[in-house]
């Protein structure tokens, strides 16, 4: 079963011959190796380029281990470049390789080279490839099937698709599974691949500090999280205590393997960012419920994970806005109060502001959910996106009501005129 990625497919065709390393990043097992070994390769042929000059290598594959040694990649590499004609270069998890960085700048000179590399990790993109090819590295990151792609192969109707979505998200590897075999999947990819490529990588010597940040993060998406909550966790939990520096490590390199993001809030009047508390979103539902051994599938908090993933894919940079009010108490006293808008979603000169609302069962419900987006001043458009069957419309203070299947399944959905 071919399942298309049109999206990522259609970025690396734009990047072809542009005199740069092309480098797909993504959580392991999120279809890099897919991308570039099929799909790409397919569109090469289809284009007419002849197999002998499509040269792909996984250096994962254990029957190319002596390739992961510079030199002899280098030398294979050049004995298969015998004419003048353009070559592909396809490398799957290039940071097997020490010195992958001298390979590759090998090729930048060389005219009938074209270099496409797979990584598991960003700190090899910004660290390595960004440092060492001073702006020469192109960045490709993909990310687990969006739910489009997943409904695209999908047996069954709408809403049985997004539920399946939101218990078992999008790795590839699940697609025609039954749902044993995917809780299954999920559990043992976390386990043996995710938190023992962690450990090995960044040599974790405490592995349940680790496991525990990684269960408050499972438990916490949709809600807020900074270094304290961890620590008071840590206490009430383990009777143990952790400092704050081993905290924002352990936060960055589990971010660095692409298992979560980080949202930070922004405010939108005063135009800043607040540092923490942030929200974390999982790049897959299914490994955020497989964590949490499919325990706490609380729908609303994977609705608002599942729209941060998709305006992610859409390439927009996402914060969580907070707008500051005046408010009065029981009292009669002013202060001040911050209202929440999920997402602040900003790509160029493009801004949107989005509320995610599962249901809207009544009209308190529905001025709760717009209430922050009204007090927005400014003239970029504002949505509320809900699982609700609702028809499409724009209220008289000019906000958007979506239903989650108009949004999801149109890649234009924002784009209303």
């Amino acid at each position: 079963m071919e399942i298309k990625r049109d999206i990522y497919l259609q970025k690396l065709i734009e990047r072809k011959h542009n005199g740069m390393i092309k480098v797909i990043t993504g959580l392991r097992r999120s279809g890099k190796s897919y991308l570039l070994f099929n799909l790409f390769y397919h569109h090469l042929i289809s284009t007419g380029v002849t197999e002998n000059h499509i040269l792909r290598i996984d250096l994962e594959n254990r029957r190319n281990r002596a390739l992961r040694d510079p030199d002899a990649l280098l030398q294979k590499i050049d004995s298969l470049m015998i004419d003048d004609k353009m070559y592909y270069i396809l490398l799957d998890e290039v940071q097997l390789v020490p010195e992958f960085e001298d390979v590759l700048n090998s090729y930048l000179k060389i005219e009938n080279a074209d270099v496409y590399v797979t990584g598991s990790n960003s700190r090899f993109l910004s660290k390595d490839v960004i440092t060492e090819f001073r702006g020469r590295g192109d960045e490709i990151h993909i990310m687990p099937l969006c739910f489009a792609e997943f409904f695209s192969v999908y047996d069954g109707s709408r809403d049985d698709a997004l539920a399946e979505y939101l218990t078992y998200g999008g790795m590839p590897k699940t697609v025609g599974m039954t749902h044993s075999q995917k809780s299954e999947y999920l559990k043992s990819l976390f386990r043996k691949t995710y938190l023992t490529d962690i450990q090995e990588r960044y040599n974790i010597r405490n592995a349940p500090e680790l496991e525990e940040i990684i269960d408050v993060l499972s438990s916490s998406i949709g809600g807020l999280v900074n270094p304290q909550k961890i620590i008071d966790t840590f206490l009430s939990k383990e009777k143990l205590t952790i400092s704050k520096p081993t905290i924002k490590n352990y936060l960055e390199i589990i971010q660095d393997v692409f298992l979560v993001e980080k949202s930070l809030r922004y405010d939108i009047k005063g135009r800043k960012y607040i540092d923490t508390p942030a929200k974390y979103y999982y790049q897959d539902l299914g490994l955020r419920n497989a964590r949490l051994n499919f325990r706490q599938i609380e729908e609303s908090h994977l609705i608002e994970n599942l729209i941060y993933n998709e305006l992610r894919i859409r390439g927009f940079s996402v914060d969580v806005g907070i707008v500051e009010i005046n408010s009065k108490d029981e009292q009669g006293k002013s202060y001040r109060k911050q209202l929440e808008v999920d997402f602040v979603c900003n790509q160029g000169n493009a801004r949107y502001y989005i509320q995610s609302a599962l249901h809207l069962p009544n009209a308190n419900k529905r001025e709760q959910e717009v209430r922050s987006l009204n007090y927005v001043k400014d003239n970029f458009l504002k949505f509320i996106i809900t699982e609700d069957h609702i028809i499409l419309h724009q209220d008289e203070n000019g906000v958007v009501w979506m239903n989650i299947f108009d949004f999801l399944l149109n890649p234009n959905s924002l784009e209303i005129t």
